[in-house]
């Protein structure tokens, strides 16, 4: 088989060699590439490059000198025209649940996972095939399944549920930071890595090939739905926990209550979905999903209005009509004037000049920036960002990271443009939430 494969690869490598045209001595590059146009993604709104001076367009109230007047440029994106909801993000639940259920099925029926591939290779870890049904009525498959469950003596009312405990993602992302040390590279006179790198753990590991720089990670993917109760003293929330997130009129609210680690899990998670259905199609593959960083946020909420204080434009929450602009807290005690006590359905108000719905209010956003008092001062000008990866002995100092946007629980001051803020990576809070970007392909 592997004789055959071989072969098959060299005559793939002759036809391609006899396709290119070496005889005329031009240089007209390899035929048959036709060019290639960036299809819209769904759901997403593209924000094109350009500069803009990054900071405060006010006086800084907090006197927290986080923030400094800094002019950027930034490449062209894409972007979630709304924050990720309740019902995309269950997508990802139920992919992680069926993909769990799958495997536990495929170790003792064949049917579930595929062990070969095309050319009868064994395929190890085994792939999971999505295209046979699951039949819960079978007895058999029920028995297999029932770890899934929660344990009969933890059961409210005596109703079977999944465990969400046990709902956990496996996914892996390249380290290109420490691929791209110039000590890390390859070294073609030695023909072997001769670095070390840090893996998740903070260990010092030697690079032995590429595969090194591939870093696996495991983690929770249910949000925490109790934080409506752990974030407020003395205020009673209590039917968010069991309604916010599961219940049908909540389905187009914004995700809370998912730590900046589950959202970069959920961006790995949509690059996989999406990608593996082009190369399906024999498709050409695209930059992956990520969250937003620092600089991109800010430029796309300012929607080419590079000195407004607010997305919407003007240095007023309020319309002339004296209507609020966005879901935030306007007064004191006051949550219900702008139109909402809580969260309010994505896109309620208007959007900015990009098409971009509530990047003020509503819920405050993760960004991939790492949070430090004075990363503006050090930080690029072309696509500036600040990162670091945490290790398990780092102090929680190191674990912040920049939100932005404001919620629905927040002040005006939190809505402007210019305004930072942060919190711990490893948190889940009722006011925080995300929405994805997606590198454009070009820069025309």
């Amino acid at each position: 088989m592997k004789k055959l494969i071989t072969l098959s690869l060299v005559v793939v490598l002759l036809l391609v060699s006899n396709c290119t045209n070496f005889k005329s001595g031009e240089l007209t590059g390899v035929p048959g590439r036709s060019k290639y146009f960036e299809p819209d993604p769904f759901g997403m709104v593209f924000v094109p490059q350009g500069s803009f001076t990054m900071g405060p367009n006010d006086q800084d109230v907090a006197w927290a000198q986080t923030m400094f007047s800094k002019t950027v440029t930034v490449d062209p994106f894409w972007m979630d025209e709304t924050e990720i909801t309740n019902n995309e993000y269950r997508q990802f639940i139920y992919w992680v649940r069926d993909s769990i259920m799958r495997r536990m099925l495929g170790e003792q029926l064949d049917d579930f996972v595929i062990t070969d591939d095309a050319f009868g290779n064994p395929i190890d870890p085994p792939a999971i095939n999505w295209d046979i049904k699951i039949d819960f009525a079978d007895e058999e498959i029920n028995e297999i399944l029932n770890d899934l469950y929660i344990p009969d003596n933890e059961r409210y009312f005596n109703q079977k549920e999944i465990d969400t405990r046990k709902l956990e993602y496996e996914y892996f992302w390249i380290d290109l930071k420490q691929a791209a040390k110039k000590s890390n590279r390859y070294n073609f006179d030695t023909k072997q890595y001769e670095g070390f790198i840090l893996n998740n753990d903070g260990e010092r590991i030697e690079i032995r090939d590429r595969s090194s720089f591939v870093i696996r990670d495991v983690i929770n993917v249910y949000p925490d739905t109790l934080c409506w109760i752990a974030d407020f003293t003395y205020s009673y929330n209590e039917p968010y926990t069991t309604m916010y997130f599961w219940h049908p009129s909540y389905d187009n609210y914004p995700i809370v209550g998912v730590t900046w680690e589950q959202a970069v899990a959920f961006c790995i998670w949509r690059t996989q979905l999406l990608n593996s259905a082009l190369r399906s199609n024999r498709q050409a593959g695209v930059h992956p999903y990520r969250l937003p960083i620092e600089s991109e946020w800010e430029y796309a909420s300012r929607g080419s209005l590079d000195h407004s204080m607010y997305p919407w434009g003007g240095y007023y929450t309020r319309n002339k009509e004296g209507c609020f602009l966005a879901n935030f807290k306007p007064l004191r005690g006051n949550y219900a004037d702008d139109g909402g006590v809580i969260t309010l359905t994505v896109g309620t108000y208007q959007p900015n000049e990009y098409g971009l719905y509530d990047m003020a209010g509503n819920a405050a956003e993760w960004t991939s920036t790492a949070y430090d008092e004075s990363a503006y001062m050090f930080s690029h000008d072309l696509n500036p960002d600040y990162r670091y990866n945490v290790r398990p002995d780092d102090p929680p100092v190191l674990k912040r990271k920049v939100i932005r946007g404001g919620s629905w629980k927040d002040i005006g001051y939190y809505m402007q443009c210019g305004t930072r803020s942060y919190e711990y990576q490893d948190t889940s809070k009722s006011y925080i939430g995300f929405r994805c970007v997606r590198s454009y392909m070009g820069t025309n």
